[in-house]
C-alpha cells in the first residue's frame, strides 16, 4: 500500500514545516515539499491539519488478563488510536501479577491476537523473584517495573536487600511507583479512626501525601545514584518532587529520568468537589502549587514524559465508599486532546507536546524506529485539526467502563486519522478491521 498525505503542518523534532509524506506500506518513504500522487492507492489532503508522530504512552493498565470487566487490550487499545497514542507499554499488575517470564510471554500473545496500536509490557518485580527478573530480554520488553507503594497482588517491593540487588544487577530500565507505604498506612489509619471507611475523597491529598511522595522517590534516585542503574520515577504529583530531577544535560544521557502524568496537570485538590472519586488516583491529585510545579519542570526539561497512567475502572467500583474505591480512572483517548487545549490556551508549544509524548518516550525507552516523523521509520502517525470544537460525551467514548473524568468537557482540537505501521486504522470515528499493532522493539547498546 501507499498513501500520500498532502499538504501537512509537520511537527517534528522542534520544528513545523508543511510538507507532503508518502507512506510506503509500513513505513514513511518520503518527506518533500511535493509528491506526485501518480501510482499511489490513496491520497488524504491533509490542508490545515498537524501532522504528529504517534503518541508512545509510557504507562498504561489496559487490564488483561484476570481483569477484563474493567477494560482489555482490544477495547483499551481501540480508545488509545482514536485518542492519537499509536504504542503503549503496559504495567504487570494484572491478574495473574506479569512476575515471570512465562506470564509476561502470555500477555505478549494475547497482544498480538488483539492489539490495536504496537505494544510493550513491563516486567513486574517482586521481593522474590530476582531471577526472574535478570532473565527479562531488553530488546523486546522495555523494562522492569517496581511498585514502592502498594499494589494489587504481590508486587510491593519493600525489602530494602531485595530493591539494591535489582537495582544493582540490571542493566535494564527501572521504572518505579513512588508512594512511601508506611505513611500512607498511618495517614489512613488516622482518617479512619475520624471518618470509618467514609473517608471523603478531599482527604485524599493528605493520605496519598506530599510527604509519601517525595520520601519515596528521593530514596529510589539516592539508590539509583548508588548503584548506577537507569530510573525512571513514574506519574510525578508534587513540586517538591521535581527538585531531584535535572535539566542540564541531554534525555539521551541521563540515568535519572521523570514522567508526569495528564492528571497531574489537569487538576486540583480543589476539583474532589465536583468530581469526587472519578479523580481519585495513586498519587493522588494535589494542590494548585503543585500543578504549578509540575508544569513549570515539564517546561524547563527537568520532566521529560507525559503519559497517562490510564487505569479504568467500573462505575460501580468508583462509587464505592473510599477506602473500597479503587484509585486510577480511563484516560487514553482524551490526553493528547488535553495537551493540544493546553497548547491552544498558551501553556505549551506543539512542538513540546510531540517532544513530550513521542520523541522522549522513544529516546528513554530506545524504541526502534518509531516516535519520530523520519523517512525510513514505523508510519506510526496522527492527524489532528486543531479548529475543531467536540465535547466528551458517553456516546464517543470509547473505553470499555463507558465513562471519564472528563465527561462534559468542550475540546477545541481532534484528532482525525490515526495510522499504525502504515494502516489508516482510525478516521473521524471509525476504525478499520483488523489488528495491526505490533511487538516494539528496543535498541540494546
Amino acid at each position: 500500500m501507499k498513501v500520500l498525505i498532502k499538504n501537512a503542518q509537520i511537527v517534528n523534532e522542534g520544528k513545523i514545516f508543511k510538507s507532503d509524506l508518502l507512506i510506503e506500506n509500513d513505513l514513511i518513504k518520503t518527506i518533500a515539499d511535493s509528491i506526485s500522487g501518480d501510482n499511489v492507492d490513496e491520497i488524504i489532503d491533509a490542508q490545515g491539519k498537524y501532522l504528529l508522530p504517534g503518541v508512545i504512552d509510557d504507562q498504561v493498565h489496559f487490564r488483561e488478563p484476570g481483569l477484563t470487566w474493567k477494560g482489555d487490550i482490544e477495547t483499551e487499545s481501540k480508545a488509545a488510536i482514536a485518542g492519537g497514542i499509536t504504542s503503549f507499554i503496559d504495567q504487570p499488575n494484572t491478574v495473574p501479577n506479569a512476575v515471570t517470564q512465562d506470564l509476561l510471554q502470555d500477555k505478549y500473545n494475547l497482544a498480538s491476537q488483539k492489539a490495536y496500536a504496537n505494544y510493550g509490557f513491563m516486567m513486574g518485580g517482586t521481593n522474590d523473584n530476582l531471577e526472574e527478573v535478570l532473565k527479562t530480554n531488553p530488546r523486546n520488553v522495555p523494562g522492569i517495573k517496581l511498585f514502592l507503594g502498594s499494589s494489587t497482588g504481590n508486587m510491593l517491593v519493600d525489602n530494602p536487600e531485595t530493591l539494591e540487588n535489582i537495582f544493582s544487577n540490571t542493566k535494564m530500565l527501572i521504572a518505579v511507583h513512588c508512594e512511601d507505604e508506611a505513611t500512607i498506612r498511618a495517614n489512613t489509619e488516622k482518617y479512619k479512626a475520624k471518618y470509618g471507611d467514609d473517608i471523603p475523597v478531599k482527604f485524599h491529598y493528605l493520605i496519598r501525601s506530599e510527604e509519601a511522595c517525595y520520601k519515596s522517590s528521593s530514596k529510589a534516585i539516592e539508590l539509583a545514584k548508588k548503584t548506577g542503574a537507569r530510573l525512571h520515577v513514574f506519574h510525578l504529583s508534587t513540586a517538591k518532587e521535581t527538585e531531584l530531577f535535572r535539566n542540564d544535560i541531554p534525555l539521551k544521557d541521563k540515568k535519572i529520568t521523570a514522567e508526569v502524568c495528564v492528571h497531574h496537570l489537569t487538576f486540583t485538590n480543589e476539583d474532589y468537589e465536583t468530581k469526587g472519586n472519578l479523580i481519585k488516583w495513586n498519587p493522588a491529585v494535589k494542590t494548585q502549587k503543585d500543578k504549578d510545579g509540575l508544569w513549570e519542570a515539564l517546561l524547563d526539561d527537568r520532566i521529560d514524559v507525559i503519559a497517562t497512567d490510564h487505569a479504568p475502572h467500573t462505575w460501580e467500583e468508583k462509587q464505592n465508599v473510599y477506602t473500597h474505591c479503587p484509585s486510577g480512572a480511563p484516560l487514553v483517548q482524551h490526553s493528547l486532546v488535553v495537551m493540544l487545549e493546553n497548547f491552544k490556551n498558551g501553556k505549551i508549544t506543539l512542538e513540546k507536546i510531540v517532544e513530550k509524548m513521542a520523541h522522549n518516550p522513544a529516546i528513554l525507552f530506545r524504541v526502534e524506529k518509531r516516535g519520530f516523523i523520519r523517512e525510513g521509520y514505523k508510519a506510526d502517525l496522527v492527524l489532528v485539526d486543531i479548529n475543531k470544537n467536540w465535547t466528551v460525551e458517553k456516546e464517543n467514548i470509547f473505553y470499555k467502563c463507558g465513562w471519564s473524568p472528563l465527561e462534559g468537557t468542550e475540546f477545541g482540537s481532534k484528532v482525525t486519522h490515526t495510522f499504525v505501521n502504515g494502516n489508516l486504522v482510525y478516521e473521524n470515528g471509525n476504525f478499520a478491521e483488523g489488528r495491526f499493532g505490533e511487538r516494539l522493539l528496543y535498541n540494546v547498546d
